[in-house]
């Protein structure tokens, strides 16, 4: 039994079989994206008892394995599940860390509300991903770019199939080495233009972090990859092809003033972790930024007139991306011959100087792991 620094207990059962470090360094020389993952998982589980009251149990960390769960699981009918992306960067002194780890875990409870799952208390986000990291810190890259992928997660178990919400849950942490999510050097995506599918609509699960919404963008995505883009954005049709966002990242354009701009949340855009550091960073840089109302027209006229210099987008996975082209049947927008722009470069180099300890924590945002 070990009790971490937010004061929550957790078991350890070791993994019998765990890979060795010839293994381990294999994988690490190439780890691709959510390609492999880590020894062990860490768990806590949550149920209602007779008299009607709810509470988080049991926690631990266990051998990463499958999961058993009844075919009638909530989970599996209902899709009554969230979960959340973070990383760990080992520092130059071989120290391993985590970048606003509250912030995920605040996240994780506004879409626990919205998905009628239970709210768990921070101190068991942030130490089951402690612990989970204390038992794996072997698998944390040090290559430029790499870090160690956390996924937390959430999932209705309970075996029936009354439409309620689940009175049985579980939350579980894996992890997974990641290399740079686009692939070898940064350049900019071409980006392809949905426009017969949304993300979200008004007023359903669209700032939730839920398989859903993610579900609901793969054929967007897949018509994407079919036209040679990474990536698909995502409109408001009812409000003027207000943009929203890609299937997975936030969109910021750099304005020819050098000011940023970025969609305004609505309910339907996902609150990344990564879109209010960038905002932040960018102030910190003497920079404007503007939450606002951003139409297809605009970036279109904006980028043909100069008024729009670049555009970038954000998130956990891939940091800062830069965009060269949006593009359907119809449109082309943008360069495919484009570089990334140096606003783009300044603002990604200062994140990640942050996050890997080569740049100032003015913030606060840093958590130690190990």
């Amino acid at each position: 039994m070990t009790q971490t620094a937010h004061g929550v207990e957790f078991t350890r059962q070791p993994s019998e079989n765990p890979k060795s470090a010839e293994e381990r360094a294999a994988i690490l020389a190439n780890p691709g994206f959510g390609n492999y993952f880590t020894d062990h998982t860490a768990i806590v589980d949550y149920s209602v008892d007779a008299d009607g009251n709810g509470g988080w149990h049991d926690a631990r960390i266990e051998p990463y394995g499958p999961i058993v769960l009844d075919p009638s699981a909530a989970v599996f009918h209902y899709g009554q599940e969230i979960f959340e992306g973070l990383k760990a960067y080992r520092h130059a002194d071989g120290s391993v860390w985590t970048f606003r780890p509250e912030a995920n875990a605040a996240r994780l409870n506004k879409s626990a509300r919205r998905l009628a799952l239970p709210e768990l208390p921070a101190e068991y986000f942030l130490g089951a991903i402690r612990e989970l990291v204390a038992v794996d810190k072997e698998w944390v890259p040090s290559g430029d770019g790499e870090a160690l992928y956390l996924r937390p997660f959430m999932i209705a178990t309970e075996a029936f199939l009354g439409v309620r919400a689940a009175r049985e849950v579980s939350f579980r942490v894996i992890a997974s080495p990641a290399g740079n999510y686009f692939g070898g050097e940064l350049k900019p995506v071409s980006i392809w233009i949905s426009r017969h599918y949304a993300r979200a609509g008004r007023g359903g699960t669209g700032d939730a972090k839920c398989g859903g919404n993610y579900a609901a963008s793969l054929i967007a995505q897949q018509e994407a990859e079919a036209n040679g883009c990474k990536q698909v954005l995502f409109l408001d049709q009812a409000n003027d092809n207000a943009v929203e966002e890609l299937g997975g990242m936030n969109v910021f354009f750099v304005m020819k003033d050098g000011s940023l701009a970025t969609p305004a949340l609505t309910g339907t855009i996902l609150e990344g972790v990564t879109r209010m550091s960038v905002i932040q960073v960018a102030k910190d840089m003497g920079r404007e930024v503007a939450e606002r109302k951003i139409t297809l027209d605009e970036w279109r006229d904006g980028v043909a007139s100069g008024d729009i210099t670049e555009v970038f987008a954000c998130g956990t996975a891939a940091v800062i991306t830069p965009i060269g082209v949006l593009k359907d049947a119809t449109e082309f927008i943008g360069s495919e011959d484009a570089r990334a722009g140096q606003v783009t470069m300044a603002i990604r180099g200062k994140l990640l100087g942050i996050q890997t300890g080569a740049e100032p924590d003015t913030h606060g945002w840093l958590t130690r792991l190990a």
